[in-house]
């Protein structure tokens, strides 16, 4: 019985140490990214959304506790939006709020029945469903005199929206860590821009968040963001490291190589006898190297597994590559 004992107890140290890691990463990812795009400012009021599900139950504790340790002061005040859908639980949030001493406001409005009436059977109901929460959050931030506002989108919803708009809106557009409303008024901030969903997902199990599920969009499994998703989640099994090389490309634009004449003064363009920055390097060697895989549990940069390096001139035939070239 002893022995068995020592396994549980190893085992609970075990998770309570992968638990402790998963936060710190998480806490780090947060932190960077409000770093990065300067989300949070000294005497900022940060409200953030909170829907019931893990992705804004993450946030809020992941804020909440980098608020007692930041070097600057700040408030949070955490919001929730009820949409009177059908069997939504009222007291869950008040109740969860209420026990961790955070500040909150429950909105009640009845979208759900504007959103049914509106949208044709058979049809998505999410982007009406997110211009009416937008408006009345938007409204409710003024109200409570915050200064940020907080959603709870992480990394892989920012490359799903990627894909969305280019596959559907032939857009090359996705959804940024920071920006200001249309109207001028208000700041968005998502500070979890730089969290993997999978971590989110481990780490709301280990919280054990009281999750609420969302009737109008999880009756839905056509929706083209699903499919997209379903797509990422793919290519992340089967080329690991493919997504975080993907992420990193919406940080590292380079308008001259691609085709938008509004952001790049193409027609302008002169030849000079100085280098030209991002000028065409067609007869270097350039190479591409597989993405770096993901770090794991206990790996860092020296222990990853290294990756191989392709170059493009590679796929030659060797007597190619004697002669000198490729038929020219």
């Amino acid at each position: 019985m002893s022995e068995q004992n020592t396994v549980l107890d190893d085992k609970a140290k075990k998770a309570v140490f992968e638990g402790n890691k998963l936060a710190k990463r998480l806490r780090h990812h947060v932190g960077d990214a409000i770093n990065d795009f300067n989300m949070i400012e000294q005497g900022d009021r940060v409200m953030v959304c909170l829907s019931g599900g893990k992705d804004s139950y993450t946030l809020l504790d992941i804020l909440l506790g980098l608020q007692k340790s930041a070097p600057i002061d700040f408030s949070i005040v955490a919001v929730n939006l009820d949409q009177k859908q059908p069997g939504f639980p009222e007291d869950v949030l008040p109740g969860y709020l209420a026990s961790i001493g955070v500040e909150y406001r429950i909105i009640e409005e009845d979208t759900y029945s504007i959103v049914k009436k509106l949208v044709p059977e058979g049809k998505t109901t999410c982007s009406l469903c997110s211009r009416l929460r937008r408006g009345i959050l938007y409204r409710v931030a003024d109200e409570l005199g915050a200064t940020k506002i907080a959603l709870g989108h992480h990394r892989d919803d920012i490359l799903h929206t990627l894909f969305l708009n280019m596959f559907y809106g032939g857009k090359l557009k996705s959804m940024p860590p920071k920006l200001v409303s249309d109207d001028g008024k208000h700041m968005v901030i998502r500070p979890l821009a730089y969290c993997r969903e999978k971590d989110i997902i481990r780490y709301a199990d280990l919280r054990q968040f009281p999750i609420i599920p969302c009737n109008l969009c999880g009756s839905q499994p056509n929706l083209q963001r699903q499919v997209v998703k379903e797509m990422v989640n793919d290519w992340d099994k089967r080329f690991p490291g493919r997504v975080e090389s993907m992420f990193r490309a919406l940080q590292n634009v380079v308008p001259s190589h691609l085709c938008d004449t509004g952001l790049f003064d193409f027609a302008g363009l002169k030849t000079g006898d100085s280098p030209f920055e991002n000028g065409d390097t067609a007869f270097d060697k350039e190479e591409f190297r597989d993405p770096p895989l993901p770090l794991e549990d206990g790996e860092d940069a020296v222990t990853a597994p290294a990756r191989r390096t392709i170059s493009i001139l590679d796929s030659r035939k060797p007597a190619q590559q004697e002669e000198g070239g490729c038929g020219a």
